[in-house]
């Protein structure tokens, strides 16, 4: 048989196996059977597609749009895929309640580092009534009721998340613990038997121990029992002993696995998608070498967008430092959603990262602070080339021509006349070629002529060494993107 034909049997055989496990909730054997489908043929759309709808069916919505954007960008036309990610963007309000659940998740457990039980218990009451096909929060909150010995309320939460996936192992794992600590309650709650016999006598009370035939009938056999006894003995040390001690091993590092596990948001489980992608890429792709760089670079464009995405949503990271996040993103080889997200954030970042990068800049460039005027305007271009009417270029193209780079302050001068002629930026921008091409100053002490006429001492305050090396990038028409 073609081994061609033969992968791509085994591929649909294992997609066929996923589909029936999802149809009877068995999610997790579905997603088992589905990934397997994938090491044979990761271009099985209708796989991906399904796989997507796992992970979307167990409430791990962010894995469940990786997939589907993967699909998205292998089959651009005519993919349900993009049904389904316009359906989830179309309810921005539902994406929302999701994001606030995995929030308070994320919390839960901290709440669970520092002992603080209770109010856990109250976070994720509120996680799973936002968000109702939340395993995981189900999951943690059977777990804390079994800790505090709230067996009913475990019971009913287990019962729930078993609905949701028949076959996952750590629910099963918490009703089988359930059942034992149950036993075991109702095992020490049992009245012990009387051991002795009470009855008077005359004026006087006798207490004797109660004897029972078992017993008498045990103490003739009592050699029997020693012989009986070491053939037991030997045969539980060979036959449970043994495996038990692995099997306690095992127990240790599945509950390390778990504890790990639950700690695991759902931004990490994106980039674990996107790590998981690559590696499919580097095991399976047989294409030139261009397009292997154009699947690294695609990527790391992904993990770069939800890198900055991340510090968008955490709302605790300063505009500039989402920038850098920002300009690290090719928008080029994102798909529409991508960059439809891209568009949002930038918009939102790039005009408060530009206002203090510029700001800062220029005072750098005003002490003789070159580097790091450099590198603060270069950001400044690469986010809008259009910045305060040319004054982010003109002060660009100072900052060069003063650290003795004439060849690039030719380049940011020449921009400003060409953008904005008959400005007093674009004069000043002059003024500043026609100092180069007669062999002027470019020591940071020299005064430049502004467009109104008044001289300007530019120096630059000590705001740290900042490697500039990387700012030397190319102009383009909107500060926006970035090349990388």
């Amino acid at each position: 048989m073609d081994y061609t034909k033969k992968i791509l049997y085994q591929s649909n055989y294992w997609y066929n196996d996923g589909l029936r496990k999802a149809q009877i909730r068995d999610m997790s054997g579905a997603v088992t059977s589905l990934r397997r489908s994938l090491q044979y043929n990761r271009e099985n759309i209708a796989a991906r597609n399904l796989l997507g709808l796992v992970y979307y069916g167990r409430g791990e919505v962010a894995e469940g749009l990786v997939e589907w954007i993967i699909s998205k960008n292998l089959k651009p036309r005519d993919n349900i895929a993009s049904y389904f990610i316009s359906r989830v963007q179309a309810s921005a309000s539902e994406l929302d309640v999701v994001n606030q659940a995995i929030r308070r998740y994320n919390q839960c457990l901290v709440y669970c580092e520092q002992n603080g039980e209770d109010l856990a218990i109250i976070q994720l009451k509120k996680v799973i009534a936002a968000h109702p096909s939340f395993l995981k929060a189900y999951q943690l909150l059977a777990l804390l009721y079994l800790h505090t010995e709230q067996y009913a309320k475990a019971r009913q939460a287990l019962r729930t998340a078993r609905k949701l996936d028949t076959t996952n192992e750590m629910t099963l794992r918490y009703m089988h613990e359930l059942t034992n600590l149950r036993g075991q309650k109702i095992k020490d709650d049992k009245p012990k038997k009387e051991e002795a016999v009470e009855y008077n006598l005359g004026n006087e009370t006798i207490i004797q121990p109660k004897h029972s035939a078992a017993k008498a009938l045990a103490s003739k056999f009592t050699v029997m029992n020693i012989v009986v006894g070491a053939f037991i003995g030997a045969a539980i040390i060979w036959f449970l002993i043994v495996p038990a001690v692995d099997q306690t091993k095992n127990e240790k590092v599945n509950q390390q696995i778990v504890e790990y596990s639950e700690r695991i948001n759902a931004l990490e489980a994106q980039i674990s998608a996107q790590t998981r992608t690559l590696d499919e890429y580097r095991k399976n792709d047989t294409d030139t070498e261009n397009n292997a760089q154009s699947a690294a670079s695609t990527a790391d464009s992904y993990e770069n967008l939800l890198t900055a995405y991340n510090q968008w949503t955490s709302q605790s990271y300063t505009d500039d430092v989402m920038a850098d996040s920002l300009l690290n993103v090719n928008r080029d080889s994102l798909g529409d959603g991508g960059k439809a997200l891209y568009d949002e954030m930038s918009a939102d970042v790039f005009p408060g990262a530009s206002e203090s990068l510029y700001s800062g800049g220029t005072a750098s460039l005003e002490v003789a602070n070159y580097d790091t005027a450099i590198a603060s305007l270069g950001k400044v271009i690469r986010m809008d080339e259009n910045y305060d009417s040319g004054g982010a270029l003109l002060n660009l193209g100072l900052a060069y021509m003063r650290n003795g780079d004439n060849d690039n302050a030719v380049k940011y001068l020449k921009r400003v006349i060409e953008l904005f002629p008959d400005t007093d930026n674009a004069q000043e921008a002059q003024n500043g070629l026609s100092s180069i091409s007669q062999g002027g100053s470019t020591d940071g002490g020299a005064d430049t002529q502004n467009a109104d006429g008044q001289n300007s001492d530019t120096g630059s305050t000590d705001a740290g060494n900042t490697d500039s090396g990387d700012t030397d990038v190319p102009v383009q028409d909107t500060g926006a993107e970035d090349g990388y």
